[in-house]
């Protein structure tokens, strides 16, 4: 009441409905022309909305715009940004529909999208992880979409308590992926299908292997989830090296603590 005056609202659901239908909520509740869905782990910097702002008056075609993000650790820290975010110049992107397609190239709290676009395509369905990039490559299937090089948008990391990362340990992240990549044929283009989906697959795998190389200290078993799953996905030369180095790593790390015990 004190800093929304008036303009910020709370709701509870009467039961668990599960994130999708809180995202249906969310939209189903919005009021504004233009949407922006932050989860518990989002934020976003002083001047994000001024930036998505003349984003959109500067192109009012677009169906979407968003800004540079990138993660923070648990303590607020900025981390390195992701190594295959888009164009450096402000504006409409070419061909956005290919290169989100191919990976995911964004965090939810980067994109702002207008309420009749969601009530043209629809809501977030299908899966509880990927849902968004499924939304992404949908309405870049339909829309243009604008983009500032800014780094306005921040997602947090470090932390196995959102929705996201309680399917790692499962691998269901993986399941879930795969089946958003088989969705999204659909709405590519029938001459660069193939090339898409390889690519993605390829995309995904390298970043479940590098993640597993993450994860391993504090999460061990989850580790090894997430580089069968990415020797599943897509078999090329990154993934393999970043599983080897992972495997490499337990192999001395067993070893260490071996030597260790012996010793005492």
């Amino acid at each position: 009441e004190e800093i929304g005056k008036g303009r910020v609202g709370f709701y509870k659901q009467k039961q668990n409905r599960g994130s999708l239908r809180n995202f249906e909520t969310c939209l189903n509740r919005s009021r504004g022309k233009w949407v922006h869905l932050l989860h518990g782990d989002d934020c976003v910097k002083p001047g994000f909305y001024e930036e998505i702002e003349k984003l959109f008056i500067a192109y009012p075609e677009v169906g979407a715009a968003y800004t540079r993000s990138t993660d923070i650790d648990r303590d607020g820290n900025e981390l390195p940004f992701w190594e295959d975010k888009i164009p450096v110049k402000a504006g409409i992107i070419e061909d956005f529909l290919s290169q989100i397609a191919s990976s995911q190239k964004l965090q939810p709290p980067s994109i702002v999208v207008k309420r009749s676009v969601y009530e043209h395509l629809g809501g977030f369905f299908a899966v509880n992880y990927g849902e968004d990039w499924e939304m992404w490559i949908r309405i870049a299937a339909h829309y243009k979409v604008a983009y500032s090089p800014q780094c306005l948008a921040l997602y947090r990391t470090g932390h196995l308590t959102n929705i996201s990362n309680q399917s790692l340990s499962t691998g269901q992240n993986i399941k879930d992926i795969s089946k958003v990549i088989d969705i999204v044929q659909a709405y590519l283009p029938s001459d660069k299908k193939r090339n898409l989906k390889n690519k993605a697959k390829r995309s995904f795998s390298i970043h479940y292997a590098m993640a597993a190389n993450r994860t391993y200290l504090s999460h061990k078993e989850t580790a090894f989830v997430q580089a069968r799953g990415a020797f599943k996905m897509h078999k090329n030369i990154r993934t393999f090296y970043w599983i080897f180095r992972l495997y490499l790593r337990h192999i001395l790390h067993a070893a260490g603590i071996k030597a260790r015990s012996a010793n005492s």
